[in-house]
């Protein structure tokens, strides 16, 4: 194992706002003028940039977008190809098995993707997306033109200015957006497992996370061997070939397995980086060290200050489609910008709370012991509560005009919270479909890329999110030990210590740090009158949190963070 300290120096952080790739664009309908530098594909109808379509053998079908597979081979198997002599691309794959078996070839995709497929004959548009969202799509109707695109800033030119408001109350209470909504009010988001057929169509699930209990008189010990037969398969696959790969390890569980089964069956160098945030800090450096060491990894470790936190939090905002308030937001992409230097390929543990029943589930099971969640009319309002940011606080938060128009509006949550799955189940899919979709996986996929890296989620592979809801829920959250039977999946390839240590997450001092490091710039960003966020926020509230007062709970830090976080984005 070799230890490399590392600190970002000034000159590598003190940079202009880089130019974010604006991936592809696609036209289609009846647009008067042709987007610039596009490929006609459809004389007045469908005109692409920024990318080559990949057409079907029959050249009937053509394909664009993002895909990442991780069962191509067996995929080119399966239609007579050798894959040694396969020179297309993913995308040229889906284009041939969109001819031979239509829309029903999604059933054997594996992998990630947002894709848009035509028909030439039939002059039909398709927009899919992987099932479990590692992959973006968004859209806007403006007449009879809709423009779609894997990043919301390339749609800027082709939409209003005019925010959705329900969008901004659930970024408020989650730190990030969930649903189809963005912060712009015309413009959607393609839902994981999802088709949208252009020209009239509506979206349809080919694929939704649902409890399927699978074999429940078999033992923990059983299901936890095909967990560790299903994670082996999936590790395997997303290695890279011939060539190094990174594991970002917090010294978690999660990361942790992911780590040790990566060091396991790579036969190329495996880096892993950890991040501190100073001396005076609390951090898990035992632990991740203490992983490093037993997989005998090449460990480097950041530290990140308080000034590289601020300093580079607009930078992060500029990769991120909408806001997400997350405080691991800046040091993702200061650890992404040291991996690029040793690796292309990086791996991830997230996943592994909300497909195993992770800790941040104890609060809302605790209502079990208080009354039925089914006959509960405040079980929407315990969830939202849930993220502890802003949702007890928008009544006052808002101005009242906003209040009034988004507080009867129902919470996306809702229909899920509500279903007949059980209680865990149901939590589980709900961060699942959204918390995985629309903070995590986005947050994974775009500053990893921001640094010309790939990022990759196994614990969020679709056969593991599969499997994860077939295994009994007792099997996963087991009184108070958490994800139980991950521990005992990966209890033979990790250190004692690891296996029994408590969850207990990031924590970024953000607190401390808004006190007494960033509370000039925070007045200076969130109070003037010019803010973006001045015309819909109660800044006098806002006030009250940088002077820390207020707040019964005293979650200042992450409120602040949630807000300058916005208003940067807003910027």
């Amino acid at each position: 194992m070799r230890w490399l300290l590392s600190r970002l120096t000034d000159q590598q952080v003190r940079k202009p706002i880089p130019s974010v790739h604006p991936g592809w664009l696609l036209a289609w309908g009846q647009f008067r003028a042709e987007p610039p530098d596009c490929t006609l594909l459809i004389p007045n109808q469908l005109a692409v940039t920024q990318i080559q379509p990949a057409f079907s053998p029959q050249a009937e079908y053509g394909v664009v977008g993002d895909i990442w597979l991780s069962n191509s081979a067996r995929l080119l198997q399966q239609v007579g190809i050798e894959p040694g002599e396969w020179r297309g691309t993913d995308q040229a794959l889906v284009a041939l098995l969109w001819e031979r078996w239509g829309q029903d070839c999604l059933e054997y995709l594996e992998g990630v993707f947002g894709l848009a497929i035509w028909h030439q004959p039939s002059q039909r548009l398709w927009l899919v997306r992987d099932r479990v969202g590692g992959r973006t799509l968004y859209y806007t109707t403006v007449g009879s033109s809709c423009w779609i695109a894997p990043r919301l800033r390339t749609l800027r030119p082709h939409h209003s200015a005019d925010l959705d408001l329900v969008a901004l109350r659930d970024y408020l209470s989650c730190a990030f957006v969930p649903g189809e909504r963005t912060l712009w009010q015309q413009v959607r988001e393609l839902r994981p497992g999802t088709v949208l057929q252009l020209p009239d169509g509506q979206p349809n699930y080919y694929w939704q996370p649902q409890e399927h209990i699978a074999h429940p008189q078999q033992s923990l010990a059983w299901h936890s061997q095909q967990l560790r037969s299903r994670l082996d398969q999936v590790v395997q696959e997303y290695l890279p070939i011939n060539e190094p790969v990174g594991v970002y390890l917090s010294g978690g569980l999660d990361s942790s397995c992911i780590t040790a089964l990566a060091a396991k069956f790579h036969q190329h160098p495996v880096h892993t980086y950890s991040i501190h945030f100073g001396a005076d800090c609390p951090n898990e450096l035992e632990f991740s060290n203490l992983v490093a060491h037993h997989c005998h990894t090449q460990h480097h470790i950041l530290e990140i200050t308080p000034e590289q936190m601020w300093q580079q939090l607009p930078i992060t905002m500029a990769q991120l489609d909408d806001p997400i308030g997350d405080p691991l937001t800046v040091p993702n992409y200061l650890l992404a910008q040291l991996a690029k230097e040793t690796v292309k390929v990086i791996l991830n543990g997230e996943g592994g709370d909300p497909c195993f029943g992770g800790p941040k589930n104890q609060p809302m099971l605790l209502k079990q012991l208080y009354g039925s969640p089914e006959n509960n009319p405040n079980l929407v309002v315990a969830y939202l509560n849930s993220f502890k940011k802003c949702a007890p606080d928008l009544p006052k938060l808002f101005k009242p005009e906003i209040w009034d128009a988004v507080k009867s509006v129902p919470s996306v949550f809702e229909a899920d919270l509500l279903s007949s799955a059980q209680y865990l189940n149901r939590l589980m899919g709900l961060n699942i479909k959204f918390k995985g979709a629309d903070h995590i996986l986005t947050k994974v996929n775009n500053l990893t890329r921001s640094a010309g890296l790939d990022g990759r989620s196994p614990l969020f592979d679709q056969r593991i999110v599969q499997m994860a809801m077939e295994i009994p829920p007792e099997y996963k959250l087991a009184g108070n030990q958490e994800k139980a039977v991950l521990k005992q999946a990966v209890a033979d390839i990790l250190p004692r210590e690891i296996i029994q240590r408590p969850k207990s997450g990031m924590m970024v001092p953000v607190q401390f740090w808004f006190r007494h490091y960033w509370q000039r710039q925070t007045k200076a960003l969130l109070l003037s009158k010019k803010s973006a966020i001045s015309p819909y926020l109660n800044q006098s509230l806002i006030r009250d949190w940088i002077e820390y007062r207020g707040d019964t709970w005293r979650r200042y830090g992450v409120k602040l963070w949630l807000l300058v976080s916005l208003e940067y984005w807003l910027n």
